[in-house]
This record gives C-alpha cells, sequence and structure tokens, in this order.
C-alpha cells in the first residue's frame, strides 16, 4: 500500500477500549467477541451510536481466531447495543490488524462510499483454541468418508491414546520455528542494543502510563470491565534498578542476554476500538474530531532469510522500511513536521533496533520526550489485534489536548516480518 493523501478528510473522533489484562488473569474465561462487544457497547453509548444507520461499517479482527468465532465482527455488532443492520467485516494482519482495520474503514470513508465507521480488533491469550491433533484428524475424517458401518470402525480402530494430544498454539514462526523473543534477540544482537537503555525504555513506558491514569487521560478511553479500570500489567513503581534485577528470559544462549519479561511485552487479552468519519458526519452531531487520519503505509521483510542468518532485517523490522518510504512520499520530515511518534513495543530492544534503522536509512533521531508519551506496549500490554486501535486513539487524543495544529507518527511491527504504519494529523 502506497502513502497517500486521502481524497476526502477521515476524521478520528474518539475510541473506546477495556483495560488490558495479563493472560489466564481477570479474563481468562472470556471470548474475543466478549471482549470486543464490551469496548463497542463503551464506543456506543458514548456517542450515541445506537440510532439506525449512526455507523456504516464495522471492521475488527482477531489473530487467535477459535472456529465459534466465524465472522466475529458481525458476530459483535449483533451482541452489541449498535444497530443491528450495520455491516460488518473481518480482517487479519497479525500485530498490525487493529491498524489495517483502521485504514480499511478510512479508504471507504475517504472514497465517500460510508460516512462512518468503527475499526479495531480484539485478542484473547488465555482463551486460546486447541486444535484437534492432526492424526486424530486424518482418522475422523476417513471415518467420516467410510461408506460402511464397518469401514467407520475399522478407521476409529486405530486410535491410540498419543492421538488425544490437542494440538496448542506456539508462539513460533512456521518458517523458522523460533518464537518472537527469540528473533528479537536475534535482531538486538545484530544492532548492538544493551540491557540498560532497554529497561530505561520500558521504565519511562510504566511511569508514562502511570502519569496518564492519574491525570484523567483515559477516562474517555477506558471502559471497565470484569473487575478492572486501568491495565492490569501497569506497574508505577517500575524503575531501571528493579527491572535490572529480572533474568534474561530470550537470546539466553548469547555472551550478554538482554531480553526479560520486564522490557518484552506480555501474553494480553483486551479490545480496542475506534471511530472514524467523515467531517459532515461529525459536524451533523456536534462533534469535534480529535484528528485525521492522513497517510498510511504497509512493508514486508524477508525475516527468513536475513534475521535467521544474523542480518539486519529481523522479524520486527519491516517499520524501518515502511515509514521512510511513507515519509518521501507524504513529503514530511520526521524532525521538523511531527510533534507525537507511537511505536508499537513488542520490545523494548525491537523500538531501539528500530529507531536505530530509521538513523541508518537518513531519518534524524527521534527525540525521546516525544516518544510514547502516554505509556506504552510494555506498559500496557499487547492483544495482538487491539493494539492498532489503542494507538490510534491514544495519539489522536494527544495531539488534541495540544490544543493547536500537530502531527503524529505511528508504527507497528507485526509476525511474519511486516509493518503498518500511518501518519495522523490535527489541522
Amino acid at each position: 500500500m502506497s502513502a497517500v493523501r486521502f481524497p476526502r478528510r477521515v476524521a478520528v473522533i474518539g475510541g473506546s477500549r477495556i483495560p488490558f489484562a495479563r493472560s489466564d488473569g481477570p479474563y481468562a474465561t472470556v471470548s474475543d467477541q466478549q471482549m470486543l462487544t464490551a469496548a463497542l457497547d463503551g464506543l456506543t453509548d458514548r456517542y450515541r451510536l445506537e440510532q439506525p444507520g449512526a455507523v456504516g461499517e464495522f471492521v475488527a479482527g482477531a489473530v487467535l481466531e477459535h472456529s465459534r468465532d466465524f465472522n466475529l465482527a458481525r458476530e459483535t455488532v449483533l451482541g452489541s447495543r449498535l444497530d443491528p443492520r450495520t455491516p460488518a467485516y473481518d480482517i487479519q494482519q497479525a500485530c498490525g490488524t487493529g491498524l489495517q482495520a483502521i485504514v480499511a474503514a478510512a479508504n471507504k470513508i475517504a472514497l465517500g462510499q460510508t460516512e462512518s465507521a468503527v475499526a479495531g480488533g480484539a485478542d484473547t491469550a488465555s482463551d486460546v483454541p486447541l486444535g484437534v491433533n492432526d492424526a486424530l484428524r486424518r482418522i475422523l475424517l476417513e471415518a467420516r468418508r467410510a461408506k460402511s458401518l464397518g469401514g467407520r470402525l475399522a478407521a476409529l480402530a486405530r486410535i491410540r491414546p498419543g492421538h488425544l494430544v490437542p494440538d496448542i498454539p506456539r508462539n513460533a514462526e512456521p518458517r523458522t520455528g523460533l518464537s518472537m523473543g527469540e528473533h528479537a534477540a536475534v535482531t538486538a544482537r545484530a544492532w548492538g542494543i544493551g540491557r540498560r537503555e532497554q529497561d530505561e525504555l520500558a521504565a519511562a513506558g510504566h511511569q508514562r502510563l502511570a502519569a496518564a491514569y492519574e491525570r484523567g487521560f483515559f477516562d474517555d478511553l477506558v471502559v471497565p470491565f470484569r473487575g478492572l479500570a486501568r491495565d492490569q500489567n501497569l506497574r508505577p513503581d517500575s524503575t531501571v534498578e528493579r527491572l535490572g534485577r529480572l533474568k534474561p528470559v530470550f537470546g539466553t544462549a548469547d555472551p550478554d542476554p538482554a531480553m526479560t519479561a520486564g522490557n518484552s511485552t506480555p501474553l494480553t487479552d483486551g479490545a480496542a476500538l475506534v471511530l472514524l468519519a467523515s467531517d459532515d458526519w461529525a459536524a451533523e452531531r456536534g462533534l469535534r474530531p480529535l484528528a485525521y487520519l492522513t497517510a498510511c503505509e504497509t512493508a514486508a521483510v524477508d525475516f527468513v532469510h536475513g534475521d535467521v542468518a544474523d542480518g539486519e532485517d529481523g522479524l520486527l523490522m519491516a517499520p524501518a522500511y515502511a515509514v521512510p518510504r511513507m515519509l518521501e512520499r507524504a513529503g514530511l520530515d520526521l524532525a521538523a513536521d511531527f510533534d507525537l511518534i507511537e511505536i508499537h513495543e513488542a520490545f523494548a530492544s525491537q523500538v531501539l533496533a528500530t529507531l536505530a534503522a530509521w538513523e541508518k536509512r537518513g531519518l534524524p533521531a527521534v527525540d525521546r520526550d516525544r516518544l510514547n508519551v502516554n505509556g506504552s506496549s510494555l506498559a500496557t500490554g499487547h492483544p495482538f489485534a487491539a493494539t492498532g486501535a489503542r494507538i490510534v486513539a491514544t495519539l489522536a487524543k494527544a495531539l488534541a489536548e495540544r490544543e493547536s495544529p500537530g502531527r503524529g507518527l505511528i508504527s507497528v511491527c507485526a509476525a511474519g516480518g511486516q509493518g503498518v504504519t500511518a501518519v495522523l494529523e490535527r489541522p
């Protein structure tokens, strides 16, 4: 997707999400649909979207989906307070799902195909789907195809205890067998990213998120759910010294391993959505846009041959290419034209490697005082498909708070060696 100026302005009106929770915690028995519905109901109530035809389309997705999550977006609409006649469809691009859903909805608004849309995503790392053992699946399919009772019984008689072991989802890339954390450790080594700078970034994320909650920044963005009013992963007392006591968990075979549970995002459950609209739709309802989505770009890298070979094109490094390309096509300068920058932190090392890669590709160094100013994924957690919408809503409100023209950059890395990036502007 090329970076483009949309033909019609696409406004970010507001957002809604539930507090993010650590996996196997408060949301352990909650489904993607239940979380997504809670976020959608919060948005519907806040902006009075229950009336017929208020929203033109609902776009959302999840990365870890059960078979029962078929038509997740549409089923969410039907179970929510939104008008049941609202069309909906699913989308998925790993950790870029939420932002890609927003871009898809924005494109229709920009082209005049709809006046408003809600987009985002949800994910649970607790209620993950368990697949049937593949050998058992083949036997059961053979039994189904059998033409006689004897044939079915003969097939089923081959079932052994080992066939009953479920196929549990693994946090590993199918092409390499390495977990995302192990890939990030390879990238950190390639870029020379050290332990202290990772812990500094992580500590700052927690401290900034805590400060944002204390001043009420999230009061109109977060909907309490299942006993939580704030993100469960938040540790307001995080410091570099405390994080420095944690043992490395990724890249432990390296001479000086640096990636810990404290500077890596935890497995997380949650949902987040954003309300998008045309200027006319917003004006009719007396709503003032927070910001406008004005450019976007996706990219992908060959991490299979790059990362595994100890190169610089790591699994999570696609934004290193997407952002420079987007800025060039949009005619923007990272230092002169951007007030705020939001980088999704799958790992602190990945953010630091991305910043280094941008500089290597000719972009100016990023002022850390402009980076993730209201917290980050390391502090909030990372329900894969929800992160993009969380970031868009947070950045849009942060720009609106400034009460002056401004611009913000969004960078989200994703599994499969992909990246989704965007620009928000407040004229």
